[in-house]
């Protein structure tokens, strides 16, 4: 029975992380880094002993860093290994410590090819050819196999950090650079985060890099072969964050920048503090896709000031996000494209659930997580399941003039903080009792149980506007009533031309509702959009999704390129999933698959072994 994370087994009642600072070395030959990390350390309860999370990592020596500088060996014990949550690294101390007390100790270390938070790329996975690269996802519980830790969203921690690399290539963290040094053949990089953030928030990427600067406080990386792209395609960044500030509150962690991942980043994007990692799959050529901007900029605030303190309260991390992204969107392209966006979460939301399964208790918005590995309870759920709560609580208690200033009353009492839904719950009812009583009322009618712990659909459905989807519903259903007689030739690809990039999926996501439809069908949708070959990835996987719940596998050869090119989970596995199913695809995939695994990332790889039941 855990007290505070059933993912961790660091014995969080009793130490509490205050800062750590790392000493890195990036060893590219070895895919590994190696190094120091020092850690400051308060007990809060009497204990002999630290016990950190750690995956995947050669440990080496540990001290006791004593009041005079000097430094006293300790034994360690890593008997302790989990089959899912690693092994614990007890480090026994010398004598016990009493609640209050202060300590520093050292651990050496270093990481091993089979890290899961760690990708090191040849110089062929890479733009420019030429160079290694490497860079780190440690969301959900990775960062212990970057470094020891604490690695429970509860524990909020300074950081600061060293980092050796060979030249000519940079290093960024998720943290204000404070300077670089040369030494010999290789770059010191220096970095400090003085703003506490969980385990997961840490984050490295060594490369070839380049920047581009959009304001004073944000710029834009890349490999530089890509830089003037990815610079025209994220030009609205500063706009987007002063939105953002308007909906919520100041920004408070200085500089926000933003890295361009070569494309085996597994997720559309990471919110790493001050750095955002995102997918090469946004560029899109026409910044149609920047709404995965607006999020991981709503992650500045919800997630990353307020955190939720285990992965069974990650909707309130994501949750809040999705909230605020579309928000933040609705300011900046008006009310319709925040509703296209419900719509859509919606519809995404409904995929997961029947992926796993309605009574499948992972799809609980506050699901139980104990010997369950975080990646594998990933999904749709805490994102669109959370923010179909917070849009539906807005409605129900008088709309945005009552329910912004509670949002941000929210944020205010709990940044700097990680908690769970049971605090979530007690500030909402607090501030209403506070605010607005006769809101109690309603908030008492609410079918708490339902929502939150109930597995499947929420118990209540929002109503969204019709009228942004009047237009591609209507074409949609256009070409299914077509089909009785192939009546194609009406059609033009003016069709779309004025459809936003949501209104295009929304299209596609009517025709899959239908399928499988006839080949004839696929292939004039196909000749008349020339959607095979589109470069929005978020249209052309939804084609692609729609042509193999078809079995139309015509497209065979642009999945197997998309899966080729990219490895964002949101499109990989269910390309493969979807082509695994068609009766002519399944070798295919598992062939693709077994070609590919090594370009992926390790999480990806992992999840989507288990879909191929690999």
């Amino acid at each position: 029975m855990f007290e505070i994370d059933p993912n961790s087994q660091a014995n969080l009642t009793e130490i509490a992380t205050e800062h750590v600072h790392l000493d890195l070395a990036v060893d590219f030959a070895g895919t590994k880094l190696e190094g120091t990390a020092v850690y400051r350390l308060v007990a809060l309860l009497p204990t002999q002993e630290v016990v950190l999370d750690t995956a995947h990592l050669k440990l080496g020596g540990a001290r006791l860093k004593l009041i005079d500088g000097s430094l006293v060996p300790l034994e360690i014990d890593t008997n302790s290994i989990h089959e899912i949550y690693g092994t614990a690294l007890r480090v026994l101390l010398p004598e016990p410590v009493a609640a209050g007390d202060k300590l520093t100790i050292e651990v050496d270390y270093e990481t091993s090819p089979d890290s899961g938070a760690i990708q090191f790329l040849t110089p062929e996975q890479t733009l420019g050819k030429s160079h290694p690269y490497l860079f780190t996802q440690c969301e959900e519980i990775h960062a212990r196999s970057l470094l020891p830790c604490q690695d429970s969203p509860s524990v909020k921690i300074s950081y600061s950090a060293n980092v050796r690399v060979p030249k000519p290539l940079t290093a960024l963290m998720s943290a204000i650079a404070t300077g670089s040094r040369n030494e010999g053949n290789s770059t010191v990089f220096s970095f400090e985060q003085q703003t506490t953030i969980p385990s997961y928030l840490i984050a490295l990427v060594v490369g070839n890099l380049a920047s581009a600067k959009i304001s004073d406080r944000c710029a834009v990386w890349s490999e530089p072969e890509n830089i003037d792209a990815c610079a025209w395609e994220f030009a609205e960044m500063e706009t987007i964050l002063q939105t953002a500030e308007d909906v919520i509150s100041p920004y408070l962690w200085g500089r926000y920048d933003l890295l361009v991942l070569p494309p085996s980043f597994p997720y559309g994007g990471m919110e790493n503090p001050c750095l955002t990692f995102v997918t090469p799959t946004l560029l899109a050529g026409d910044r149609s896709l920047t709404d995965v901007i607006a999020h991981e900029i709503a992650h500045s605030w919800s997630g990353n000031l307020v955190t939720a303190k285990n992965w069974e309260h990650f909707w309130l991390n994501e949750g809040w996000t999705t909230f605020f992204e579309r928000k933040i969107v609705s300011r900046l392209s008006g009310e319709d494209a925040r509703q296209l966006s419900c719509v859509i979460g919606e519809a995404d939301l409904l995929e997961s659930i029947d992926f796993y399964g309605k009574d499948n208790p992972l799809t609980a918005l506050v699901p139980k997580l104990d010997g369950v590995d975080p990646d594998d309870a990933y999904s749709t759920v805490p994102y669109d399941k959370g923010a179909h709560l917070l849009y539906y609580l807005e409605h129900l208690l008088g709309g945005p003039a009552v329910f912004e200033p509670y949002m941000r009353s929210y944020i205010q009492t709990y940044q700097g903080r990680s908690i769970g839904t049971e605090d979530w719950k007690s500030h909402l009812f607090s501030y209403f009792t506070s605010n607005d009583s006769a809101k109690v009322e309603l908030l008492n009618s609410i079918e708490w149980d339902k929502w939150l712990t109930a597995p499947g659909m929420p118990p209540v459905c929002n109503h969204y506007d019709e009228r942004p989807q009047k237009a591609c519903l209507a074409l949609a259903d256009r070409w299914l009533n077509a089909a009785s007689d192939c009546a194609y030739d009406q059609f033009l690809p003016t069709d779309i031309e004025e459809f936003s990039t949501m209104q295009r999926v929304i299209f596609l996501s009517r025709l899959a509702d239908s399928a499988p439809l006839q080949s004839s069908m696929l292939a004039a949708i196909d000749s008349t959009y020339k959607l095979t070959g589109y470069r929005n990835c978020e249209v052309r996987f939804g084609w692609l999704a729609l042509a193999l719940k078809s079995n139309y596998m015509d497209v065979s050869s642009a999945v197997v390129n998309m899966l080729s090119t990219q490895g964002r989970m949101k499109y990989t596995r269910p390309l493969y999933r979807l082509l695994h199913a068609c009766p002519d695809g399944r070798s295919l995939a598992e062939q693709t698959f077994l070609r590919m695994r090594d370009f992926y990332h390790p999480i990806c790889a992992r999840m989507v072994e288990k879909d191929l039941g690999l």
